[in-house]
């Protein structure tokens, strides 16, 4: 009984494991908070619209993420802090205000900032928790970038940091 119940339990686990990998969800681990995101079908999204939002981008000299270091040598401890922040930043000043005149991108956007939506949900509750801990340099870090953010015009700014998005998932898959 107990050798059918061990092989039951393990069986639903390897059939959950694989419609995760076939969805192309990840897990993503930024100190005690884990949480899945499909990578795959946000990158996808984004190749598909990137050429066109970047071509609508009129400041070529100037980056809001990759600012020197914005992301990089982020302290493990405050990864879960800024991705929080991050994604409550695209969520709710980027996505509002990337709207276009081709319904196919404005489509695209919409499924990225949807998937978003979802993880912004999750990292929020584990924010609410107590579980993410925002120390003084991943605080300096969002700063940067909001001044980054705000020293464009509304809809220049949100077609920049959207042009951009590769720049944070390749972080997130790094980190």
């Amino acid at each position: 009984m107990k050798g059918s119940c061990l092989f039951l339990c393990l069986f639903s686990m390897l059939c959950w494991l694989n419609v995760m990998l076939v969805a192309g969800n990840r897990i993503f681990q930024f100190g005690p908070c884990r949480f899945s995101m499909s990578v795959t079908e946000i990158r996808s999204g984004f190749t598909a619209i990137k050429a066109n939002i970047q071509a609508r981008d009129p400041i070529r000299t100037l980056s809001i993420l990759s600012y020197p270091h914005s992301l990089h040598k982020v302290k493990s401890s405050e990864r879960c802090c800024i991705t929080h922040h991050l994604f409550n930043f695209y969520v709710d000043k980027v996505f509002k205000h990337c709207k276009t005149e081709d319904s196919h991108v404005n489509r695209k956007i919409s499924s990225i900032a949807n998937s978003f939506l979802s993880v912004k949900r999750k990292l929020g509750h584990c924010h609410e928790q107590n579980k993410c801990l925002c120390g003084q340099e991943s605080t300096e870090k969002f700063n940067q970038i909001l001044v980054n953010y705000e020293g464009l015009n509304v809809t220049s700014a949100a077609i920049k940091s959207l042009g951009e998005l590769d720049i944070l998932l390749d972080w997130m898959e790094k980190a």
